[in-house]
Protein backbone atom coordinates (compact mmCIF):
# COMPACT_ATOMS: atom_id res chain seq x y z
CA UNK A 1 0.00 0.00 0.00
CA UNK A 2 1.35 3.41 -0.95
CA UNK A 3 0.93 6.44 1.31
CA UNK A 4 1.80 9.15 -1.23
CA UNK A 5 4.80 10.07 0.89
CA UNK A 6 8.55 9.88 0.51
CA UNK A 7 8.48 6.76 2.69
CA UNK A 8 6.94 4.85 -0.21
CA UNK A 9 10.62 4.38 -1.07
CA UNK A 10 11.54 1.32 1.04
CA UNK A 11 14.20 1.93 3.67
CA UNK A 12 13.20 5.51 4.59
CA UNK A 13 11.59 6.74 7.78
CA UNK A 14 10.57 10.28 8.74
CA UNK A 15 10.11 11.73 12.22
CA UNK A 16 8.97 15.11 13.51
CA UNK A 17 9.43 16.99 16.78
CA UNK A 18 7.67 20.30 17.40
CA UNK A 19 7.71 22.94 20.12
CA UNK A 20 4.46 24.89 19.84
CA UNK A 21 5.61 27.53 22.35
CA UNK A 22 8.66 28.31 20.23
CA UNK A 23 6.58 27.77 17.04
CA UNK A 24 9.34 25.73 15.48
CA UNK A 25 10.54 22.18 15.08
CA UNK A 26 12.71 19.56 13.41
CA UNK A 27 12.16 16.85 10.81
CA UNK A 28 14.57 13.90 10.55
CA UNK A 29 14.81 11.56 7.56
CA UNK A 30 16.47 8.29 8.59
CA UNK A 31 17.68 5.49 6.35
CA UNK A 32 17.63 1.83 7.36
CA UNK A 33 21.01 1.46 5.64
CA UNK A 34 23.41 4.19 4.48
CA UNK A 35 22.39 5.79 1.16
CA UNK A 36 24.16 7.61 -1.64
CA UNK A 37 23.32 11.33 -1.57
CA UNK A 38 24.08 14.73 -3.00
CA UNK A 39 22.64 18.25 -2.88
CA UNK A 40 21.91 21.23 -5.12
CA UNK A 41 21.68 24.71 -3.59
CA UNK A 42 19.90 27.44 -5.57
CA UNK A 43 18.82 29.98 -2.96
CA UNK A 44 20.96 32.98 -2.13
CA UNK A 45 20.79 32.57 1.66
CA UNK A 46 21.31 28.90 2.59
CA UNK A 47 22.12 27.52 6.03
CA UNK A 48 23.62 24.05 5.91
CA UNK A 49 25.47 21.32 7.80
CA UNK A 50 27.93 18.84 6.25
CA UNK A 51 26.84 19.50 2.68
CA UNK A 52 30.43 19.76 1.42
CA UNK A 53 30.88 16.00 1.83
CA UNK A 54 27.99 15.44 -0.62
CA UNK A 55 30.14 16.67 -3.50
CA UNK A 56 30.87 13.70 -5.80
CA UNK A 57 34.64 14.10 -5.32
CA UNK A 58 34.49 13.78 -1.51
CA UNK A 59 35.53 10.58 0.27
CA UNK A 60 32.38 9.60 2.15
CA UNK A 61 29.98 7.91 -0.26
CA UNK A 62 26.90 7.40 1.91
CA UNK A 63 24.93 9.11 4.66
CA UNK A 64 22.88 7.85 7.61
CA UNK A 65 20.25 10.57 7.89
CA UNK A 66 19.19 14.06 6.86
CA UNK A 67 17.85 16.74 9.17
CA UNK A 68 15.68 19.76 8.34
CA UNK A 69 15.11 22.34 11.04
CA UNK A 70 13.50 25.64 11.82
CA UNK A 71 15.35 28.18 13.94
CA UNK A 72 17.71 29.66 11.38
CA UNK A 73 21.34 29.27 12.52
CA UNK A 74 20.19 28.05 15.95
CA UNK A 75 18.51 25.11 14.24
CA UNK A 76 21.86 23.73 13.08
CA UNK A 77 22.05 22.20 16.57
CA UNK A 78 19.37 19.73 15.46
CA UNK A 79 21.98 17.75 13.55
CA UNK A 80 23.80 17.01 16.81
CA UNK A 81 20.62 15.54 18.25
CA UNK A 82 20.07 13.23 15.28
CA UNK A 83 23.75 12.28 15.38
CA UNK A 84 23.45 11.38 19.07
CA UNK A 85 20.45 9.13 18.39
CA UNK A 86 22.28 7.34 15.58
CA UNK A 87 25.41 6.94 17.70
CA UNK A 88 23.36 5.24 20.42
CA UNK A 89 22.04 2.90 17.72
CA UNK A 90 25.60 2.03 16.63
CA UNK A 91 25.24 3.70 13.23
CA UNK A 92 27.90 5.62 11.33
CA UNK A 93 30.90 5.70 9.01
CA UNK A 94 33.59 3.33 10.34
CA UNK A 95 36.83 5.03 11.36
CA UNK A 96 38.98 2.42 13.09
CA UNK A 97 37.01 1.19 16.12
CA UNK A 98 34.73 4.25 16.03
CA UNK A 99 31.58 4.92 14.07
CA UNK A 100 30.78 8.46 12.97
CA UNK A 101 27.14 9.13 11.94
CA UNK A 102 26.93 11.18 8.75
CA UNK A 103 24.01 13.61 9.02
CA UNK A 104 23.87 16.51 6.55
CA UNK A 105 21.15 19.06 7.14
CA UNK A 106 19.73 22.48 6.44
CA UNK A 107 17.74 25.15 8.27
CA UNK A 108 14.94 27.58 7.49
CA UNK A 109 14.17 30.96 9.03
CA UNK A 110 11.10 31.05 11.31
CA UNK A 111 12.29 33.48 14.00
CA UNK A 112 9.64 36.16 13.31
CA UNK A 113 6.52 33.99 13.41
CA UNK A 114 5.22 35.00 16.85
CA UNK A 115 6.71 32.13 18.85
CA UNK A 116 8.66 32.63 22.07
CA UNK A 117 12.30 32.58 21.04
CA UNK A 118 13.60 33.59 24.49
CA UNK A 119 15.09 30.15 25.12
CA UNK A 120 18.07 31.24 27.18
CA UNK A 121 21.65 30.16 26.56
CA UNK A 122 20.87 27.00 24.58
CA UNK A 123 18.13 26.70 21.95
CA UNK A 124 15.94 23.57 21.99
CA UNK A 125 16.95 22.18 18.62
CA UNK A 126 19.45 19.54 19.74
CA UNK A 127 16.80 17.85 21.87
CA UNK A 128 14.20 18.29 19.12
CA UNK A 129 16.58 16.61 16.69
CA UNK A 130 16.97 13.62 19.02
CA UNK A 131 13.20 13.36 19.49
CA UNK A 132 12.56 13.62 15.74
CA UNK A 133 14.98 10.76 15.06
CA UNK A 134 13.39 8.66 17.79
CA UNK A 135 9.94 9.28 16.27
CA UNK A 136 10.92 8.24 12.74
CA UNK A 137 8.34 6.05 11.03
CA UNK A 138 7.15 5.13 7.55
CA UNK A 139 3.92 7.03 8.28
CA UNK A 140 4.18 10.68 9.28
CA UNK A 141 2.10 13.85 9.46
CA UNK A 142 1.99 16.68 6.93
CA UNK A 143 1.39 20.39 7.47
CA UNK A 144 2.41 22.41 10.52
CA UNK A 145 4.71 19.83 12.10
CA UNK A 146 8.45 19.31 12.47
CA UNK A 147 10.52 21.75 10.46
CA UNK A 148 7.27 23.14 9.04
CA UNK A 149 5.74 23.98 12.45
CA UNK A 150 6.22 27.73 12.16
CA UNK A 151 6.77 28.00 8.43
CA UNK A 152 5.05 30.45 6.12
CA UNK A 153 4.95 31.29 2.43
CA UNK A 154 4.59 34.63 0.73
CA UNK A 155 1.02 35.06 1.99
CA UNK A 156 -0.12 31.77 3.58
CA UNK A 157 1.18 29.37 6.15
CA UNK A 158 3.69 26.82 5.02
CA UNK A 159 4.49 23.37 6.29
CA UNK A 160 5.71 19.86 5.54
CA UNK A 161 4.49 18.28 2.31
CA UNK A 162 5.29 14.96 0.68
CA UNK A 163 4.33 12.90 -2.37
CA UNK A 164 5.52 9.90 -4.38
CA UNK A 165 5.23 8.35 -7.84
CA UNK A 166 6.43 5.45 -9.95
CA UNK A 167 8.64 6.28 -12.92
CA UNK A 168 7.26 4.69 -16.11
CA UNK A 169 9.71 2.67 -18.13
CA UNK A 170 12.29 2.31 -15.37
CA UNK A 171 10.96 0.05 -12.61
CA UNK A 172 11.94 2.82 -10.16
CA UNK A 173 9.99 5.07 -7.83
CA UNK A 174 10.62 8.58 -6.52
CA UNK A 175 9.41 10.39 -3.44
CA UNK A 176 9.64 13.97 -2.31
CA UNK A 177 9.46 15.92 0.95
CA UNK A 178 9.45 19.69 1.32
CA UNK A 179 9.57 22.05 4.29
CA UNK A 180 7.88 25.04 2.68
CA UNK A 181 8.86 28.41 4.13
CA UNK A 182 9.03 30.30 0.87
CA UNK A 183 9.47 33.93 -0.06
CA UNK A 184 7.23 33.27 -3.05
CA UNK A 185 3.62 32.14 -3.19
CA UNK A 186 2.33 28.60 -3.71
CA UNK A 187 -1.09 29.86 -4.86
CA UNK A 188 -2.10 31.99 -7.81
CA UNK A 189 -2.98 35.53 -6.77
CA UNK A 190 -5.71 35.80 -4.14
CA UNK A 191 -7.48 32.64 -5.28
CA UNK A 192 -7.30 29.05 -4.03
CA UNK A 193 -5.57 27.58 -7.08
CA UNK A 194 -2.05 26.20 -6.74
CA UNK A 195 0.72 26.87 -9.23
CA UNK A 196 1.38 23.11 -9.00
CA UNK A 197 -2.19 22.24 -10.08
CA UNK A 198 -1.19 20.64 -13.44
CA UNK A 199 0.73 17.95 -11.54
CA UNK A 200 -1.87 17.13 -8.86
CA UNK A 201 -2.82 13.50 -8.30
CA UNK A 202 -6.18 12.36 -6.85
CA UNK A 203 -7.19 15.75 -5.40
CA UNK A 204 -4.25 15.64 -3.00
CA UNK A 205 -4.32 19.40 -2.50
CA UNK A 206 -7.95 20.27 -3.07
CA UNK A 207 -8.58 19.19 -6.65
CA UNK A 208 -9.50 22.70 -7.81
CA UNK A 209 -7.31 22.62 -10.90
CA UNK A 210 -6.02 25.78 -12.56
CA UNK A 211 -7.91 29.07 -12.93
CA UNK A 212 -9.39 30.00 -16.28
CA UNK A 213 -6.96 32.91 -16.40
CA UNK A 214 -3.94 33.91 -14.33
CA UNK A 215 -4.52 37.44 -13.00
CA UNK A 216 -1.77 39.94 -13.70
CA UNK A 217 -1.21 40.67 -10.01
CA UNK A 218 -0.38 37.00 -9.40
CA UNK A 219 2.96 37.65 -11.07
CA UNK A 220 3.76 40.79 -9.08
CA UNK A 221 6.94 40.63 -7.04
CA UNK A 222 6.18 40.27 -3.30
CA UNK A 223 6.22 43.49 -1.31
CA UNK A 224 7.84 41.99 1.79
CA UNK A 225 11.57 41.66 1.12
CA UNK A 226 13.49 40.59 4.20
CA UNK A 227 16.82 39.01 3.19
CA UNK A 228 17.44 35.54 4.60
CA UNK A 229 13.94 35.18 6.07
CA UNK A 230 12.64 32.45 3.77
CA UNK A 231 13.70 29.01 2.55
CA UNK A 232 12.20 25.87 1.06
CA UNK A 233 14.11 22.76 2.05
CA UNK A 234 13.48 19.65 -0.01
CA UNK A 235 14.48 16.00 -0.28
CA UNK A 236 13.91 13.67 -3.23
CA UNK A 237 14.51 9.96 -2.84
CA UNK A 238 14.59 7.05 -5.24
CA UNK A 239 15.12 3.30 -5.05
CA UNK A 240 17.33 3.50 -8.14
CA UNK A 241 21.02 2.60 -7.97
CA UNK A 242 22.77 5.95 -8.49
CA UNK A 243 26.26 7.32 -7.99
CA UNK A 244 26.87 10.55 -6.10
CA UNK A 245 27.25 12.35 -9.43
CA UNK A 246 23.91 10.97 -10.61
CA UNK A 247 22.29 11.99 -7.32
CA UNK A 248 23.62 15.49 -7.88
CA UNK A 249 22.02 15.52 -11.33
CA UNK A 250 18.74 14.27 -9.81
CA UNK A 251 18.80 17.12 -7.28
CA UNK A 252 19.42 19.64 -10.08
CA UNK A 253 16.46 18.34 -12.07
CA UNK A 254 14.21 18.24 -9.00
CA UNK A 255 14.80 21.96 -8.40
CA UNK A 256 12.41 22.58 -11.30
CA UNK A 257 9.66 21.35 -8.98
CA UNK A 258 10.24 24.33 -6.69
CA UNK A 259 10.06 26.71 -9.64
CA UNK A 260 6.79 25.11 -10.81
CA UNK A 261 5.19 25.34 -7.37
CA UNK A 262 6.46 28.68 -6.02
CA UNK A 263 6.50 32.12 -7.66
CA UNK A 264 9.13 33.49 -7.40
CA UNK A 265 11.65 30.79 -6.40
CA UNK A 266 15.43 30.58 -5.94
CA UNK A 267 15.74 34.26 -5.05
CA UNK A 268 18.62 35.90 -3.12
CA UNK A 269 16.13 36.13 -0.23
CA UNK A 270 15.66 32.33 0.01
CA UNK A 271 17.94 29.48 1.03
CA UNK A 272 16.32 26.97 -1.33
CA UNK A 273 18.03 23.61 -1.71
CA UNK A 274 17.27 20.02 -2.68
CA UNK A 275 18.89 16.90 -1.27
CA UNK A 276 18.76 13.76 -3.42
CA UNK A 277 19.23 10.25 -2.03
CA UNK A 278 19.29 6.82 -3.65
CA UNK A 279 18.79 3.52 -1.82
CA UNK A 280 20.26 1.57 -4.73
CA UNK A 281 17.92 -1.42 -5.02
CA UNK A 282 16.88 -0.97 -8.69
CA UNK A 283 19.61 -0.80 -11.37
CA UNK A 284 19.19 1.63 -14.26
CA UNK A 285 18.84 -0.13 -17.63
CA UNK A 286 19.94 3.03 -19.45
CA UNK A 287 22.06 5.31 -17.21
CA UNK A 288 21.33 8.41 -19.28
CA UNK A 289 17.70 8.04 -20.39
CA UNK A 290 16.53 6.52 -17.12
CA UNK A 291 18.22 9.25 -15.11
CA UNK A 292 16.41 11.82 -17.27
CA UNK A 293 13.10 10.07 -16.53
CA UNK A 294 13.90 10.08 -12.82
CA UNK A 295 14.67 13.80 -12.87
CA UNK A 296 11.44 14.62 -14.67
CA UNK A 297 9.41 12.57 -12.19
CA UNK A 298 11.27 14.05 -9.20
CA UNK A 299 10.47 17.60 -10.30
CA UNK A 300 6.76 16.80 -10.54
CA UNK A 301 6.74 14.97 -7.20
CA UNK A 302 8.48 17.91 -5.54
CA UNK A 303 5.98 20.42 -6.98
CA UNK A 304 3.17 18.29 -5.51
CA UNK A 305 4.99 18.10 -2.17
CA UNK A 306 5.20 21.89 -1.95
CA UNK A 307 1.48 22.30 -2.61
CA UNK A 308 0.59 19.61 -0.08
CA UNK A 309 2.73 21.32 2.56
CA UNK A 310 0.74 24.53 2.20
CA UNK A 311 -2.61 22.79 1.77
CA UNK A 312 -2.16 20.76 4.98
CA UNK A 313 -0.88 23.66 7.11
CA UNK A 314 -2.96 24.65 10.13
CA UNK A 315 -3.14 27.49 12.62
CA UNK A 316 -0.86 27.24 15.65
CA UNK A 317 -2.84 27.73 18.87
CA UNK A 318 -2.08 31.03 20.57
CA UNK A 319 0.06 32.53 17.82
CA UNK A 320 -0.48 35.75 15.97
CA UNK A 321 -2.46 35.26 12.78
CA UNK A 322 -4.52 37.64 10.72
CA UNK A 323 -8.23 37.13 10.13
CA UNK A 324 -8.88 34.05 7.98
CA UNK A 325 -8.68 34.69 4.26
CA UNK A 326 -11.89 33.61 2.52
CA UNK A 327 -10.90 31.05 -0.08
CA UNK A 328 -13.69 29.14 -1.77
CA UNK A 329 -13.67 25.39 -1.30
CA UNK A 330 -10.85 25.13 1.26
CA UNK A 331 -10.95 24.76 5.05
CA UNK A 332 -10.70 28.13 6.91
CA UNK A 333 -7.72 26.93 8.96
CA UNK A 334 -5.77 26.37 5.77
CA UNK A 335 -6.25 30.02 4.84
CA UNK A 336 -4.90 31.65 8.00
CA UNK A 337 -1.95 33.93 7.30
CA UNK A 338 0.72 35.30 9.61
CA UNK A 339 0.71 39.01 10.29
CA UNK A 340 3.35 40.84 8.31
CA UNK A 341 6.44 41.45 10.43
Amino acid sequence: MTRNRITDIPGLRVGHASDLTVASGVTAILFDAPVVASVDVRGGGPGTRETDLLDPERTVERIDALVLSGGSVFGLDAGAGVTAWLAEAGRGFPVGPMRVPIVPGAILFDLLNGGDKDWGRYPPYRELGFLAAAAASDDFALGSVGAGTGARTGRLKGGIGSASATVPGTGCSVGGLAAVNAFGSATIGDGPHFWAAPFEQADEFGGLGSPARVPADALAFPARTLPGAATTLAVVATDAALTKAQCRRLAVAAQDGLARALVPAHTPLDGDLVFAVATGTVPLADPVADLARLGDAAARVLARSVARGVYCATTLPGHAVAAPLSVMGLPPAWCDVFRES
